[in-house]
């Protein structure tokens, strides 16, 4: 294992356990709720998961950053799901302990585009597990198992969220994304460079890849009022040599109230 994995590993260790306690969701008053929606244009069903926490509480995005505990989910059990795309809502960024971490705070709801095997009832069931946070950090648990209508009414909690979405590069009026790879000791390093016009707020820069797997570092990020340069180390959870696919790479610009999804990058 390097040398940089093991100061992370040892750094996440010790915020544990500073800060994370065994507690049942109940505890923090922290409730989850599946929504039932609508049928879409295309034939996909719309769902939610609605997290409501206690005043001043919050939790993750997808990409929580290194202060904060990802979302995990399984859908055992369910049944007639052919897959699940996740619509998530514009996060915001929150300093905790002088790292960065990413999410909600006291309620959020996840839309869920499903897609059906084919026609007749939906189950939707499965365990949620994230980390709820104020000044402690708890890791909740939450099981559900709920039949999904194929031709229910629009939920205004679902509607708000898809409304509170991203915006495409497309919207963005984003140009040209390239991306460079090189490898450095402990595994690679990525500089994304996008055409996309400053905002008059803050920006905060999150760089994905298609594998889970992956450490992403929080980037480096320098700013000219027509483009983006990002970069960030990338390290593999096991030490060992990987490639990485230049159209799974993702950026997420965030700033006060919006974000820009860059998805995909070609070579400079």
């Amino acid at each position: 294992m390097n040398a940089r994995m093991r100061q992370f590993i040892l750094a996440t260790i010790l915020i544990g356990l500073s800060s994370v306690t065994s507690a049942s969701p109940t505890d923090h008053n922290t409730t989850l709720t599946v929504l039932t929606g609508h049928q879409t244009k295309s034939g996909s069903i719309m769902a939610g998961l609605r997290i409501d926490m206690a005043e001043g509480w919050k939790t993750y995005w997808r990409a929580p950053g290194d202060a904060g505990i990802p979302p995990q989910i399984n859908w055992v059990g369910s049944e007639n799901i052919g897959s699940i795309a996740f619509h998530w809502p514009v996060p915001e960024v929150f300093d905790q302990s002088g790292m960065r971490s990413i999410g909600y705070h006291d309620s959020v709801t996840v839309p869920l585009e499903i897609f059906p095997n084919g026609a007749g009832e939906i189950r939707l069931k499965g365990e949620l597990d994230i980390g709820i946070c104020e000044d402690i950090c708890v890791p909740a648990a939450f099981r559900f198992d709920t039949v999904i209508p194929t031709s229910g009414k629009r939920d205004a909690a679902i509607t708000a969220a898809l409304l509170n979405q991203p915006l495409t590069a497309a919207q963005a009026g984003v140009g040209a994304v390239t991306c460079t790879l090189k490898p450095i000791s402990d595994g690679m390093q990525v500089t994304v460079v996008s055409a996309l016009a400053t905002t008059p707020d803050p920006e905060a820069i999150v760089i994905e890849t298609a594998d889970p797997y992956v450490w992403v570092s929080e980037p480096v990020v320098t700013r000219t009022p027509s483009q983006i340069t990002a970069t960030s180390d990338l390290i593999h959870g096991n030490g060992d040599a990987f490639a990485v696919d230049r159209s799974g790479i993702r950026m997420t610009v965030l700033s006060r109230g919006r974000a820009v999804d860059i998805q995909g990058c070609s070579a400079p």
